[in-house]
């Protein structure tokens, strides 16, 4: 079913200009009845008339439907039923209703009929039937053919279409008829439609007529020739194959009814279209702008009228008011007429205004007029722009004045401080602007004023501060005493000659910062300070006011200091000093500026001077005489105080003294102080003495020995040791010490001590010891050695005390000593002696060490390393170091007899 509501819908659209060509069927013989038994042809015509293309095939009869492909377009049927096809490339065909009739009488017919065609009607019999023929159209007759089978219609209508059949006479009894076949006339093109390129063209404007319509697809090769008509009468040539007609200009006589005709070549089927009118436009004339009242300068306030009129039109025209290309309002009027507006003038009025006349045919300009309002400046307004954050010097700044109302063009001038800058013109909106760079100079009050020439008009006035960099800061030293030695009061001027304020100024010793000062002016500041030995150096300042702090150049500053007290220390080459050796006196100032002169006195007579110009230590030699015994001394002078040093007692042997010395330094002289030392002195060798109770010990005797060093500083320790093993110890002040041992057979052997007060450890001879019954004759040799160790103790003791005793008088109390040295110290070092008497074995150096000139005596004993000799532990610093072979140290205060009490006593080592 669906393949036939195709074949309908795809009915035959015929004409010149059919866009969708369907397939078509031929018949042959062009009937669409035949007898059955016979056969006829179809053949399918596409839009391309491929012949020998593949066709498609559609058959339907009584519910059936059946499709094939032929190779050809051609198919030969002999079955009744509805046909359709499909060529290739080409859409489906209309259905053909074939019908292979059983009757007797048959009324043929062609598959189309056309107005114009040559039209057969063919009455066909069977055998038996008479053929007396009579044609019927829509049940009435229409012809007697008698014995002929053909009606002919010569040239097909529409008064042809109709219902037409055939009767006849069977030969024995009755009348037959035939089928009826219903004819409809086609039209070969349809009724021609008159298109117009425009019905209403503007005078002068061409037209194109297009005499549109379309041949049917059995006829489309029939070609049709063109006629066009104005009002009955035949434009142009005359008939043309061209479907169109062109007009070069329509003007406005050619108004009318345009019309066209549409015919076959032979002029057998015409048709006429359908009349169409054509109204030539003639546009509105340029129209014309006028203004009033018409003057040179119009003021706010005047009331002005615009008219806009046009010279010819009949129609209504529409006029519209534009100023400067915009458009103000419009206003629909007859053109005889015009149209007009008005209004109070604005300083927004000013400008350019024109009109437009447009009738429906195209708007047409007027010339422009143009219109100026005067209106005087109002007061302008200065505004200050800069790029930077800070109005900075260097900066650029711009100004810029602009009034909001007022006439062009405009002449705006610039002022600072009433002094004229320089003026501008402006002929448009937004004002102007003048750049410059900025100076010092550029600080103060700005205004503008606008003139258009009804006077001018003045801003107000805007202030500007240009802030400068300070210039590189110049700093001077200035200090009320001639010389800038230490207590003086000097003064640090820092100044600037340029730089917005306010500044402030920083004072720097050596990089550090001494103290800040800020000014409101360009100027300069002071620092004032009292000079320590510590204020000597490079001193700058540095100005800043905003822009980064600007540094002056260095001024050195050399504080001369007073000499402190200086130190004296004796060397001579053994404990005791003896005629003939050789004394080194050597002096030293801790503080003081250079150069100092220092001099040497024995008992306040000058022994020499030396001047050191860098300053540190003077030494002094002198080949010791008997006379040269007492106090020594020396002096520091560097010209601002002299100091004197301690005295010191050399005692030579047979004659003493008191020995001092003096450093100078062309200031004033400092004298050292007397310095009392005392000396710690390493233990002697110690001497082991056993005590039994009976000449010769035997197993469970009580044994006790005694340990004891003749010499040496106490705290002493004491070590006893059997085979090298330790059996105790014990500490003593003086006189040895004890130790008891109840003897086994295993105590037998060999028997020592040790004695050690830290500068030292010693040990005793080795004392062997024999228990009875061990070895018989071992008893005689133990008690010699016995008796005789009991009697050297004894001689030993008494020299001990004696020692100990006169070194406490000298000393005012008893030494102690240092358990932390090491036995070893003893050999690798020799002993230094500070204002202290030694034993005849060491060599003593004796000095008084006061580095800051007060009342305090700090008396040392030192070991000096051989390869150091001249070096002198008179700097406390030196004191600090690891290792130091400090092994006594006494600190008294030496101002009066009362203060010199000991307030610190230790035998240990400073570290």
């Amino acid at each position: 079913m669906l393949l036939w509501v195709i074949l309908l819908v795809l009915a035959p659209v015929s004409g010149q200009f059919a866009r969708t060509h369907k397939s078509i069927i031929f018949l042959q013989p062009p009937w669409t009845t035949v007898f059955q038994g016979e056969r006829v042809n179809l053949t399918c015509k596409g839009f391309h008339l491929y012949s020998t293309q593949k066709t498609k095939w559609y058959y339907r009869y009584r519910g059936k439907e059946i499709s094939r492909e032929t190779q050809k377009n051609t198919l030969e049927v002999q079955e009744s039923g509805q046909y359709g096809c499909q060529a290739q490339g080409s859409p489906l065909s209309s259905p053909v209703y074939l019908d292979f009739s059983s009757a007797s009488l048959i009324l043929q017919a062609p598959l189309s009929v056309f107005e114009g065609d040559s039209v057969v009607l063919r009455c066909r019999a069977k055998a038996k039937v008479t053929l007396n023929t009579t044609i019927y159209k829509n049940d009435h007759v229409l012809a007697f053919l008698n014995k002929r089978t053909d009606f002919h219609i010569p040239h097909a209508s529409l008064k042809d279409n109709g219902a037409y059949r055939c009767t006849g006479y069977k030969e024995t009894c009755c009348p037959v008829s035939s089928n009826t076949v219903k004819i409809q006339v086609q039209e070969s093109f349809t009724r021609p439609v008159l298109r117009v390129s425009s019905f209403q063209p503007i005078s002068g404007s061409p037209v194109t007529l297009t005499c549109e319509t379309r041949l049917s697809l059995e006829r489309s090769d029939v070609p049709l020739q063109f006629c066009f008509f104005r009002n009955d009468q035949m434009l142009g040539s005359g008939w043309s194959l061209s479907p169109k007609f062109q007009i070069t200009a329509m003007w406005s006589k050619d108004s009318g009814s345009y019309w066209c005709k549409a015919a076959t070549m032979d002029y057998s089927i015409t048709s006429n279209s359908l009349r169409s009118w054509i109204q030539v436009q003639i546009p509105a004339s340029r129209p014309v702008l006028t203004l009033s009242p018409e003057k040179a300068l119009n003021f706010e306030g005047t009331k002005v009228t615009l008219h806009c009129e046009t010279q010819e039109d009949s129609l209504r025209t529409l006029y519209r008011f534009y100023h400067d290309g915009v458009p103000l309002r419009h206003k629909l009027v007859r053109c005889e007429k015009g149209a007009s507006i008005s209004f109070s003038l604005t300083t927004e009025h000013s400008g350019n205004y024109y009109c437009t006349a447009d009738n429906g045919h195209g708007a047409k300009p007027s010339e422009a007029v143009s219109l100026s309002v005067t209106v005087p400046v109002s007061r302008p307004v200065l505004t200050l722009s800069s790029a930077e954050d800070l109005i900075s010097e260097g900066a650029k700044v711009t100004l810029h004045c602009e009034a909001q109302r007022g006439s062009r063009p405009i002449v705006y001038q610039f002022h600072h401080e009433d002094v004229a800058l320089g003026n501008r013109s402006a002929h448009s909106a937004g004002g102007v602007s003048i750049n410059f760079s900025l100076t010092a100079e550029h600080s103060g009050n700005y205004h503008c004023t606008a003139d258009n020439g009804f006077g001018p008009q003045r801003s107000e006035a805007v202030s500007l501060s240009v802030t400068v960099p300070v210039s590189r800061p110049v700093l001077t030293l200035s200090s009320a005493e001639a010389l800038t030695f230490e207590g003086a009061t000097v003064t640090l001027d820092c100044e600037v000659h340029r730089g917005s304020p306010r500044i402030l100024y920083q004072f720097y010793h050596e990089d550090v910062p001494l103290g800040s000062k800020s000014t409101p002016s360009v100027g300069k500041v002071s620092f004032s300070f009292s000079l320590t030995a510590e204020h000597s150096g490079n001193y700058y300042c540095t100005a800043d006011n905003g822009f980064g702090p600007q540094r002056s150049e260095a001024v050195s500053l050399f504080v001369t200091v007073p000499v402190s007290r200086p130190i004296l220390t004796l060397r001579v080459p053994r404990a005791r000093a003896v005629v003939g050796d050789l004394l080194e006196l050597r002096c030293e100032a801790l503080r003081g500026s250079p150069p100092i002169m220092y001099w040497f006195y024995h008992e306040d007579v000058t022994l020499g001077s030396s001047s050191v110009p860098s300053g540190g230590e003077a030494f002094f030699n002198l080949s010791l005489t008997a006379e040269h015994s007492g106090n020594y001394s020396c002096e520091a002078n560097n010209g601002l105080v002299a100091q004197h040093s301690d005295t010191i007692s050399l005692s030579v042997i047979e004659h003493s003294g008191i020995y001092s010395c003096e450093a100078d330094n062309g200031l004033e002289a400092q004298r050292s102080e007397m310095v009392t030392l005392k000396v710690a002195v390493p233990v002697s060798r110690p001497v082991l003495t056993l005590r039994a109770p009976r000449a010769q010990v035997a197993v469970g005797d009580l044994l006790e020995l005694h340990c004891e060093a003749l010499r040496g500083s106490p705290l002493i320790l004491y070590r006893f040791y059997h085979e090298d093993v330790t059996l105790g110890n014990s500490s003593a002040l003086s006189g040895g010490a004890f130790f008891n041992l109840s003897l086994t057979a295993e105590h037998s052997g060999n028997y020592c001590c040790e004695a050690d007060n830290g500068l030292g450890a010693q040990r005793s001879e080795t004392v062997t010891l024999y228990i009875t019954g061990l070895t018989a004759n071992r008893s005689g040799p133990v008690a010699t050695g016995v008796t005789g160790g009991l009697l050297s103790l004894a001689g030993l003791a008494a020299g001990a005390l004696l020692v100990y005793g006169w070194l406490s008088r000298k000393a005012g109390r008893e030494p102690a000593s240092d358990p932390c040295r090491s036995p070893s110290d003893s050999d690798s070092q020799e002993p230094t002696y500070h204002n202290v008497p030694a034993w005849e074995e060491l060599q003593p150096v004796y000095s008084n060490v006061n580095p800051r000139g007060e009342n305090v005596v700090y008396s040392e004993v030192r070991i000096i390393r051989e390869k150091k000799k001249r070096a002198v532990a008179s700097d406390p610093r030196h004191l600090r170091n690891k290792g130091s072979p400090i092994i006594y140290s006494e600190v008294k205060v030496a101002s009066t007899p009362a203060s010199r009490s000991l307030f610190l006593a230790s035998s240990a080592p400073h570290r």
